[in-house]
C-alpha cells in the first residue's frame, strides 16, 4: 500500500472532525478497519475510513447505540464502507425509530412549560395533573411521555411501551 495514500490518526481526527482518542477506540471496538502502522509503530488509515467514520457519527445522531452501529457496520460485505445504496437501505430501517424520538420530542417541547410528563420535575403543579402520583402506579419514568395518558394512571393499567429500552 502507497504511503501517501494513508492518513495519520491527526489527520484522519482533523478531517472527521472527531478526537484521536475516538479513533482508538473506534478501532478497539471494530467500528473502523484495523489502522495500519509505519515503522515507527505509528497509526495510519486508508481514506476511506472518513467515510465510515462519517457513516458512525451520522448514525449516533439519529440516537444509534455504538452496538447498534456496529451490528449495521457488520451486514456490509468484507467489512466495506457503506455506499449511499447502503445507507438508504440502513437509514430506512432506522425511519420509524426516527419518528418515535420526534414525536417525543414534540410531546416534551409542548409540555415543557407546564409538565416534564410525570416523572417528576414540577411537584407544585403537578398535584393538577398526577394527583397523588397516580402515574406512579404505572412504573418507573415519565409514564406521560412514555405514552400512558392520565385514564391509564387512573385505571392504573400501563400502555405498551412505544419506544424500544437502551441497555
Amino acid at each position: 500500500m502507497d504511503a501517501t495514500e494513508l492518513l495519520t490518526i491527526g489527520q484522519l481526527s482533523t478531517r472527521a472532525g472527531v478526537a484521536a482518542s475516538a479513533l482508538r477506540f473506534y478501532e478497539d471496538q471494530g467500528l473502523i478497519g484495523p489502522s495500519h502502522r509505519n515503522d515507527a509503530g505509528r497509526r495510519r488509515y486508508t481514506r476511506d475510513t472518513l467515510r465510515r467514520v462519517a457513516f458512525i457519527r451520522s448514525a449516533q445522531r439519529v440516537g444509534l447505540s455504538l452496538e447498534e452501529i456496529g451490528n449495521a457496520l457488520a451486514t456490509l460485505p468484507d467489512g466495506r464502507t457503506p455506499t449511499p445504496e447502503d445507507w438508504t437501505e440502513l437509514s430506512t430501517a432506522w425511519r420509524s425509530r426516527l419518528d418515535e424520538r420526534i414525536e417525543l420530542l414534540e410531546s416534551l417541547r409542548d409540555r415543557l412549560d407546564s409538565c416534564i410528563g410525570c416523572g417528576c420535575l414540577s411537584l407544585e403543579r403537578c398535584a393538577l395533573y398526577n394527583p397523588d402520583d397516580v402515574a406512579g402506579r404505572l412504573g418507573h419514568g415519565p409514564r406521560y411521555l412514555q405514552g400512558d395518558t392520565s385514564e391509564d394512571a387512573i385505571a392504573g393499567t400501563p400502555r405498551p411501551r412505544r419506544l424500544p429500552r437502551r441497555t
